[in-house]
């Protein structure tokens, strides 16, 4: 097959934890043709969508881990699947990189995760599809129903709604003597919509990462657990991870979301999970496969390879 990687900059990638090499590396084993592209690459011309690509051979090497071995403009025809894996912030240049790819799919070609299902769940706020499952939570811009809902719950973290790797993400109290100034940034003086959670004390245990690979879950999550002061667990925030076997708890909550998550076209999702809550459905580009597999030896990569090669070809 040819397989089309939408990603980040090559030169940005840290093959030690990502998961898009281990992707790549598992699709080049099975001989599969390994493409990649940026967003800007994908252009509508004429009649059709175009991606200047590159072909790629991977290698082990920390340095020198790629080959390009051709660069082409690629059509619908000439490719068998596209996985997008780019990474947040979710903004409009991404949105409009997500039209693009629908256009080609419109075309004939499969994509995981599918576009459209990529816009209808915004990481943070597609939670509240599942409130059964949610710590209390408000979404809004309004300042005065911010400070109330902190005052009733007494501890709290403020978010925004495009956010990744723990960006701007505050843990705050009713006598925060910042907090007026993390609100009026947060929401731009009450013009932008944000996230407010009741502050959940088990982060301290781990912000688990539970994947999702065709609505069945990994048998193992990554505990990102925070370290010294910081309340986050994100591993981009200095979390530690640690590989821990699934509590009754979190299958409970991959059952219950797994198979609709697969229906949407959502092929690969990490499901964010802190004590008995869900607080994230990642969809744009979930990470942690690399740690999960080297601490317990499960496959993850071939997992989800596995999965595409069964969908190529099935109509959706």
């Amino acid at each position: 097959m040819n397989l089309l990687f939408i990603i980040d900059p090559l030169e940005t990638l840290k093959i030690e934890k990502d998961t898009s090499f281990l992707m790549m590396r598992e699709a080049q084993h099975r001989r599969h043709q390994i493409w990649v592209a940026t967003p800007k690459e994908i252009k509508f011309l004429g009649d059709k969508v175009v991606v200047n690509a590159q072909q790629l051979l991977i290698n082990d090497e920390s340095e020198n881990w790629y080959e390009v071995t051709e660069s082409k403009d690629l059509i619908s025809p000439n490719l068998d699947c596209i996985i997008m894996r780019k990474d947040p912030p979710f903004d409009m240049e991404y949105v409009y990189s997500t039209y693009l790819l629908e256009a080609l799919e419109n075309e004939g070609c499969r994509v995981f995760n599918r576009p459209q299902s990529i816009r209808d769940f915004n990481e943070k706020l597609a939670i509240t599809k599942y409130p059964q499952f949610i710590a209390p939570s408000l979404v809004t811009a309004d300042l005065t129903a911010i400070k109330s809902f902190i005052k009733n719950h007494k501890e709290v973290v403020v978010k925004p709604l495009d956010g990744m790797g723990g960006s701007s993400v505050f843990r705050s109290r009713p006598d925060d003597p910042n907090l007026g100034v993390i609100l009026e940034t947060l929401t731009e003086l009450g013009c932008r919509t944000i996230m407010v959670q009741k502050f959940i004390p088990q982060i301290s245990a781990g912000d688990k990462r539970v994947l999702l690979i065709d609505g069945e879950p990994v048998p193992y999550s990554l505990a990102r657990i925070p370290q010294g002061s910081d309340h986050r667990g994100n591993l981009a925030a200095g979390g530690r991870g640690v590989a821990m076997a699934l509590t009754a708890r979190e299958r409970e909550i991959s059952n219950a979301l797994g198979q609709e998550l697969s229906a949407k076209g959502l092929l690969l999702v990490g499901l964010d999970i802190i004590g008995d809550y869900l607080t994230e459905i990642n969809v744009t580009s979930p990470t942690c496969m690399r740690e999960i597999q080297d601490q317990t030896g499960f496959d993850v990569p071939k997992m989800f390879i596995d999965s595409i090669e069964k969908h190529v070809g099935e109509k959706f």
